[in-house]
């Protein structure tokens, strides 16, 4: 049977890759999707999130003769990259809003705890703005570890390969983020309420 080089194991193609660059090709490809997606969730931009694709695999092709295998998927080391260079982005571009999540925070929290969304579509708008503000004033770590999770589906072993942590310290956060959440909404809901009352 002929040994099918897509199926090759990452440790397989990068070891290639350190003597013929061609072969990184084969990781650009198995990865190139997942990473552009990741970037597009941070920026809301295609022509930004395609030019930081590209700067990500740049990146690590100029960084594959001195990669070491150090227990986590490759992937990790791609997300990690790419994570910098969308960080990197923010701080030259300080003026625009961290994240973008749309319906991506509303999926996170109906899948969470269906009674949190409105059923009325009115109110089913306000509390996707009220979210959508919300998680963009979290911490760059906590707006990661969402993306991660609801828009790459990632899971926790994984997202804390990405972001150096363990599955626990992941879990935490993760609860932590969801509390927060839920309790600013409630926070939020009560005063719109108190001063629709007025």
């Amino acid at each position: 049977m002929a040994n099918n080089k897509s199926e090759e194991s990452d440790a397989a193609l990068i070891a290639r890759a350190k003597k013929d660059p061609e072969a990184f090709g084969l990781l650009y490809e198995r990865y190139v999707d997942s990473i552009y997606n990741y970037i597009y969730y941070r920026t809301s931009n295609h022509h930004e999130a395609e030019d930081l694709t590209a700067r990500t695999f740049y990146r690590a092709l100029k960084q594959i003769p001195r990669y070491k295998d150090r227990g986590a998927p490759y992937s990790a080391f791609l997300y990690r990259i790419a994570h910098n260079l969308v960080a990197n982005w923010y701080r030259d571009n300080s003026q625009r809003q961290f994240i973008s999540f749309d319906e991506l925070v509303v999926t996170m929290l109906r899948r969470e705890d269906p009674s949190i969304i409105a059923e009325d579509k009115a109110q089913k708008k306000d509390d996707r703005d009220m979210l959508l503000r919300m998680v963009r004033r979290l911490p760059p770590d906590r707006q990661q570890l969402l993306v991660l999770k609801f828009a790459e589906q990632m899971s926790n072993v994984e997202i804390g390969q990405v972001m150096g942590r363990t599955e626990g310290a992941i879990k935490s956060l993760y609860h932590r983020t969801l509390v927060a959440l839920r309790e600013e909404l409630a926070k939020e809901r009560g005063e719109d309420h108190e001063e629709n009352k007025r």
